[in-house]
């Protein structure tokens, strides 16, 4: 089989780049070693900068997502019984967008499904060969049965532990790694939100954040022991501890049930260098990962495929090498300014182990310094919005 780009990984950003070459007529085939429903059943965050909405709208599959998202102008940040809100829109004039991740992905699907465009669920073994060649192929097993896919580009959109990171050798590539001491155990309830906007809570038994998927159903953190396990927490725990780590106002109101998901994800800032290696090109959690505090994961993805998709256009539309060139340079600044404000608003919002009560005193000052400087707020709000591609 032989099509011009090969996309390894059926997530959100294989699944986005090729929607977008599909609607320029450029060919691709999607690669995913899971099933859909698979794909469709992990719980992933749900903010939506301003460029990844407008990606979905040239992809053409915006529709459900602005008759259903919900458009947050602000957020609220707590710190004991202390509260105050981050206006988005006063400060930067863009909002965010609350949409599901798994929504988005199905959104991806039918559109892919929709124009009958390839995907190869269920492969094993998948091998990136000869990248460093103007023919690169990937060889993979379905079903038992050995197949190979020879393309002009390949696009390894495979997630931290996919394959398109380890095929660049050792000798070419850099990594920086920062694991954070703590995790965050998540639950998903069909209860309303706590409130209308996100609260992030900087509390002294540990960060906590109020999320929500949609009207009717809410997601809750709190920052909690990398020993820990799901089982140890059982839901009455969680609303407890969550209850305390938040203003009182927002505890009295807040709505309980029965969870429907609960997970453990660990923390940590990664970043791969370079993205490119010959006709490879690395996008999203295959080149780098950011802790979900600032909320980047997905549209730092998003921005990879944006400079991924206008490379590929311009090469195949005017013949032109200067974007591909180029692409792994200009996603990797825009990346190392998202890692920044995640790791910063990380180090804002949690309780380390090896705090002294300096660092917990500077920790509140800088916490009153953004409540009162509009300053710091612009620049808050600026990278949270999404700084411009």
């Amino acid at each position: 089989m032989k099509t011009q780009v090969a996309i390894i990984g059926g997530g959100p950003s294989g699944l986005l780049l090729a929607q977008l070459l599909h609607r320029r007529g450029i060919e691709s085939v999607v690669l995913e070693r899971k099933t859909k429903d698979y794909v469709l059943g992990r719980i992933r965050a749900g903010v939506l900068e301003e460029g990844l909405v407008a990606l979905m709208e040239e992809a053409g599959c915006a529709d459900r997502l602005h008759a259903e998202g919900f458009t947050h102008e602000g957020t609220l940040i707590s710190y004991g019984d202390e509260m105050f809100r981050v206006d988005f829109t006063a400060h930067t004039g863009k909002p965010v967008v609350v949409y599901g991740q798994t929504e988005l992905t199905r959104d991806l699907y039918d559109a892919r499904e929709k124009a009958g465009g390839h995907i190869v669920f269920n492969v094993a073994d998948v091998r990136i060969n000869d990248a460093d060649t103007n023919a690169p192929f990937v060889t993979y097993v379905v079903d038992g049965a050995a197949q190979r896919l020879d393309c002009d580009f390949i696009a390894g959109c495979d997630g931290f532990h996919g394959v398109s990171r380890q095929a660049i050798p050792l000798d070419m590539r850099r990594e920086y790694e920062k694991v954070y001491p703590f995790g965050w155990l998540g639950i998903l309830s069909e209860t309303p939100p706590v409130n209308h906007e996100l609260i992030y809570a900087n509390s002294p038994r540990g960060f906590a954040l109020c999320s929500m998927r949609n009207e009717r159903l809410s997601r809750y953190y709190i920052q909690c022991s990398l020993s820990d396990k799901p089982d140890d927490w059982t839901d009455a725990a969680f609303w407890q501890e969550l209850k305390r780590r938040i203003p009182a106002a927002q505890a009295d109101q807040l709505v309980t049930g029965p969870s429907i998901e609960k997970s453990i994800a660990p923390l940590r800032s990664f970043v791969t260098e370079p993205m490119r290696w010959g006709r490879l090109f690395l996008c999203g959690d295959a080149a780098h990962i950011v802790p979900p505090t600032g909320a980047k994961g997905l549209n730092t993805a998003a921005s990879d495929v944006h400079y991924l998709y206008d490379a590929l256009r311009d090469f195949y539309e005017n013949g032109s090498e200067v974007g591909i060139d180029a692409y792994s340079e200009k996603a990797l600044a825009r990346v190392w300014k998202a890692e920044r404000f995640s790791w910063w608003f990380s180090s804002l919002m949690h309780r380390y182990p090896d705090q002294s009560a300096f660092d917990l005193k500077i920790q509140v000052a800088d916490l009153e310094f953004l409540r009162s400087n509009k300053a710091a707020q612009k620049a808050m709000a600026e990278n949270y919005v999404g700084l411009p591609y």
